[in-house]
């Protein structure tokens, strides 16, 4: 018992240095030195831009956030709002660094009104001559603002947990939406209209351990990090990438022009082979890849599996094996698959038989247009032994199955699944023994690989 409580105490000190340690690098007790501010990822192709024929003059009088969101709070009333109040700085910047703007100050234009009533004042009064220079007027005003912020959009996890030992992970995604449009200061035509949409995830980690290490000992730990992507970024990214295409849309119906023509077509080539952006149209309101073609015709699957059946002998074996799937969608959600199964069956020490499955069964897709899809079916069969066993009157027996998984496709062609499978036999016997109202039952999971011909559609 001695021995006991020594080896405890030395993993408990073990642990709370080790947590000291991780919690000095993932929370720094230290504060950081002052640095320059962070660029979003769009930022440097926005600077890569080849240089305009002439740089426009633009105002900004106020890009300003139009959704009137606070903070999310479980608790107590928040006052604080959910996105940044200084977008028109943001977007003066972005128009600075894309060289293609020469942006005025009207924001607080009032303030710089006043100053320059005070130059010339003060002038008067010293009797000094010169007079200020005129203040630039746009060709071009900026309007348009920060129009969306949704919140919970997707959110997930998952985790495990046994003998008070386990770890866990859960997500969120909100995404804010921003719109921008140029007006001619001439005939207030609107010029152009962009919008871009940005996500911003955040993520939890974490892991302990609850549980007795001796009588009356209790061992605790936890650990564990949450990663929140700034608002700020994913605003200033999304304003970057709005100038961005305010730029490339603009050059393209005349509105400005580049210098070098040759090398801007070249950069908007580059621009537009860009991944996210081909395939923006195949996404969902979700923000997720939405494509009808990724579960259609006929799909051919290898798979492998690992189960076992519940009888009337407690020490039932667990096996490994395979099969060969056909599945063909009869709509996007609907489809029906047959399938061929090769396996083992037994008890310990009591008998081991090899068989082939039959099964068809109809499944749903929940999310036939995205990547990841659950699914779900039903349907009937048949499980025959190779020869009929001697403990048994017959060597066939009709079932009806239940199946249940995710399936994820990396191609309109390729894909992965993994999934259970439950079969309940309509003839009791399985093992050689019928008895009770409940007949025998069989089970697996299974992993493969699916491929599409793309021939049957």
């Amino acid at each position: 018992m001695q021995d006991k409580s020594v080896t405890a105490c030395i993993l408990l000190l073990f642990i709370t240095m080790t947590l000291g340690a991780c919690s000095s690098t993932l929370q720094p007790l230290e504060t950081e030195r002052v640095k320059p501010g962070i660029n979003s990822k769009v930022h440097e192709s926005l600077k890569e831009m080849p240089e305009p024929q002439s740089k426009v003059v633009a105002a900004v009088y106020r890009f300003r956030d139009q959704t009137g969101q606070y903070k999310p709070s479980e608790r107590v009333a928040s006052w604080s709002t959910a996105v940044t109040q200084g977008a028109t700085s943001i977007l003066i910047k972005s128009m600075e660094d894309s060289g293609w703007f020469t942006p005025i100050e009207r924001e607080g234009v009032s303030n710089l009104l006043n100053e320059r009533q005070i130059i010339q004042k003060t002038r008067q009064q010293n009797n000094q001559s010169g007079r200020l220079s005129p203040l630039l007027f746009a060709g071009v005003l900026l309007e348009g603002g920060i129009i969306g912020y949704d919140t919970n959009v997707i959110t997930g996890g998952g985790g495990a947990r046994l003998l008070g030992t386990g770890a866990s992970g859960q997500f969120r995604k909100d995404q804010v939406t921003i719109y921008l449009r140029a007006v001619s200061t001439k005939t207030g035509r609107v010029l152009e209209t962009v919008h871009t949409t940005k996500s911003i995830i955040s993520q939890e980690l974490q892991s302990g351990v609850f549980r007795y290490v001796d009588t009356n000992r209790l061992l605790e730990t936890e650990a564990g990090f949450t990663y929140n992507e700034p608002p700020l970024m994913a605003v200033t990214e999304a304003i970057d990438e709005a100038v961005k295409m305010l730029i490339i849309r603009g050059e393209d119906q005349g509105i400005w022009s580049a210098r070098d023509t040759t090398a801007f077509n070249e950069y908007e080539k580059k621009y537009k082979s860009i991944k996210e952006w081909e395939e923006r149209e195949k996404t969902n309101y979700f923000g997720l890849y939405d494509n009808e073609k990724l579960r259609s015709g006929l799909d051919i699957s290898a798979n492998f599996l690992f189960g076992s059946h519940i009888g009337s002998y407690s020490a039932a074996n667990d096996e490994i094996g395979g099969a060969i799937k056909a599945e063909y969608f009869l709509s996007r959600q609907l489809s029906l698959k047959g399938s061929v199964e090769r396996s083992k069956i037994g008890a310990q020490q009591v008998f081991s038989r090899p068989y082939t499955a039959f099964d068809l069964t109809v499944n749903g897709h929940f999310t036939p247009n995205s990547k990841l899809s659950p699914f779900a079916g039903i349907g009937v069969g048949n499980m025959t032994y190779d020869s009929k066993p001697e403990f048994s009157s017959r060597g066939y027996f009709p079932t009806v199955s239940a199946e249940a998984g995710l399936d994820y496709r990396i191609s309109e062609r390729i894909g992965v699944h993994v999934g259970f499978n439950y079969r309940y036999l309509i003839r009791d016997g399985l093992d050689g023994v019928s008895k009770g109202s409940i007949h025998d039952q069989m089970w697996n999971v299974s992993t493969g690989v699916s491929y599409s011909p793309k021939f049957l559609q």
